[in-house]
């Protein structure tokens, strides 16, 4: 029997997707449920599991977009499985013997040197003074290595001294997820007033709160008490203080939400994720710790779905992790704000009327000025300095025992 494998739907939307790359080759056997491909959407990139076990037939070449629904291998399912199973079946086929290559007639420019080699024409002569090249750094193809006026013509001037090092360049086509990244990112430059607001956060109360309980908190729930339930947790109440940051615009409308699902920029193997956090609201700090530790080691391992970077309201996103200062993050569409957390960093700064050294971070708002006001974006940003340099008061009501669940 032969089994037609068609491209599964990976989301609502989605209407195609690239073969990014064969897992197994044309005639391997393979098992049922053994990933055979990867395919690239605008948003993931997925597994594609053999739905049978048999012999396959490739249909579509890697690079190319298949809409959903279409068949892209054909499964033989009446095929014997061969000994030693689908690694047998998947041994490197034996090489095509290459034909013996024909010895070209030499070429000019290969001619063995003369007293003319290296030597320009007056016409290439001309050439090469106007463009101020020596003409010991140009190879000539004419008769006895002559250099010729076309060598001059091509021939490009020094921009300093001659290295001897590799000049090579590579070609590799984009993923179906970076082109739609990319495309994204120009649309959110282009099509909104997108201004940033910046300010900086005392760390230290945030690092004796974690220095005193991460411990603890790890041995109980099994997660890392981090930064980033902190930073929600400050988001979410930011949010609920300007509800405007939680909208966005439709039209000629303006949708706000009674909900916060917080979606977090993760780097993955095939380019920039952003999974969410529904109803982060509704979560403690150890409901936070544990959803940005899932969605994380989904995405880094390719096994986030498309469901699972759906919607989202507002965006924070940590290039401190990499070591950045300070940055302008873009907003993600059709989002209206998002966050830009930065590395730590002790710095200088004034405290009670004397100089004091403290972990200190910067921030960033981005945000869509068209329903978003300077006065809005700077208080969100205050509300959110606010809640991180007094998280005890403001994030856990004066009881750190009971927001960490301990």
């Amino acid at each position: 029997m032969i089994l037609e494998m068609k491209v599964p739907s990976p989301g609502e939307s989605i209407t195609e997707v690239e073969i990014a790359e064969w897992l197994v080759e044309d005639g391997d056997y393979v098992e049922k449920d053994q990933a055979i491909a990867e395919v690239d959407s605008d948003k993931a990139t997925l597994e594609l599991p053999a739905e049978a076990s048999g012999t396959i037939t490739l249909k579509a070449e890697e690079g190319d977009a298949v809409a959903v629904g279409a068949i892209v291998c054909l499964i033989d399912t009446s095929a014997a499985k061969p000994d030693g199973g689908a690694e047998a079946a998947s041994a490197p086929k034996e090489e095509k013997k290459e034909e013996p290559k024909k010895e070209k007639a030499p070429q000019p420019a290969q001619a063995k040197e003369t007293y003319a080699s290296g030597v320009p024409s007056p016409a290439a002569k001309k050439i090469l003074d106007e463009k101020g090249v020596d003409s010991s750094s140009v190879s000539g193809s004419g008769r006895d290595g002559r250099i010729t006026k076309e060598d001059a013509v091509n021939a490009v001037p020094s921009m300093g001294s001659p290295t001897g090092g590799s000049r090579g360049e590579s070609r590799s086509k984009l993923s179906m997820l970076r082109r739609k990244v990319a495309e994204r990112l120009v649309s959110a430059k282009n099509e909104t007033a997108m201004l940033t607001t910046f300010n900086e956060v005392d760390m230290s109360a945030i690092f004796e709160l974690r220095n005193k309980y991460k411990e603890d908190f790890k041995s109980k729930h099994g997660v890392s008490l981090g930064f980033m339930s902190f930073f929600t947790k400050a988001v979410v109440r930011a949010l609920e203080m300007y509800p405007a940051v939680n909208s966005m615009i439709d039209g000629k409308e303006m949708i706000s939400y009674d909900f916060c699902d917080i979606s977090i920029a993760v780097s993955g193997p095939k380019g920039l994720m952003v999974p969410v956090i529904r109803n982060a609201e509704n979560l403690t700090f150890r409901g936070v710790e544990a959803e940005v530790k899932r969605l994380a080691i989904r995405a880094r391992e390719g096994e986030i779905t498309v469901d699972e970077m759906t919607g989202g309201t507002f965006t924070i996103t940590n290039g401190g992790v990499f070591g950045s200062m300070l940055s302008t993050p873009i907003i993600n569409p059709p989002q209206s704000a998002i966050l830009g957390m930065h590395n730590i960093v002790e710095r200088p700064i004034a405290r009670d009327g004397a100089i004091a050294i403290a972990p200190i971070m910067y921030v960033a708002l981005s945000y869509d000025h068209r329903i978003i006001d300077g006065k809005e974006s700077v208080g969100f940003l205050v509300a959110i300095k606010e809640a991180l340099e007094s998280p005890e008061e403001i994030l856990m009501d004066n009881n750190v025992k009971k927001a960490l669940e301990m």
